[in-house]
């Protein structure tokens, strides 16, 4: 393992550990929550919970991604598709996130007016827009390692 990049490997193990605490202690919380402040509503529980429990494997995908693209570099292979390919999971990614907290915003919207609390409207619109820039950056990030290759491509066949 490189030096260059074993903080960066460091770094993204010590962020999936609170979000493996957040679904495992603050989730069912949440949920339950979400049940007691809207009696009407209580069957939207299961999806909030759901929905939340998605975001929160798609982001482990998305860091297992960068992983897999720091081990590319490693080998000395990030001129690659399969960094193409790890770039373009983690735009997906990040679409997912952005396209479920999109789909709760109604929900967060509701427990902070209720719980007078604004800014857990701010956490979910701060975590939707920043998965789309993830996103946007990612796909900028993919056509130019694509671009790259296509020309590293080209130099080798005209050699």
């Amino acid at each position: 393992m490189k030096r260059e990049t074993l903080f960066l490997k460091v770094v993204i193990f010590l962020m999936v550990i609170p979000v493996l605490a957040v679904c495992i202690f603050v989730l069912p919380e949440l949920s339950s929550f979400v049940a007691e402040i809207m009696p009407k509503f209580a069957y939207l529980q299961y999806p909030f919970l759901i929905a939340m429990f998605a975001t929160a494997v798609t982001y482990i995908v998305a860091l297992y991604q960068a992983l897999r693209l720091l081990n590319y570099i490693d080998k000395n292979i990030a001129f690659s598709e399969l960094s193409v390919k790890a770039l373009k999971n983690i735009k997906y990614c990040g679409i997912t996130i952005s396209s479920l907290y999109l789909v709760c915003m109604p929900i967060l919207f509701y427990m902070a007016e209720v719980d007078d609390a604004p800014g857990l409207a701010g956490i979910g619109l701060v975590i939707m827009f920043g998965s789309i820039v993830i996103a946007v950056f990612a796909a900028v990030l993919q056509k130019l390692l694509k671009n790259a290759i296509d020309i590293k491509t080209e130099n080798d066949l005209t050699v």
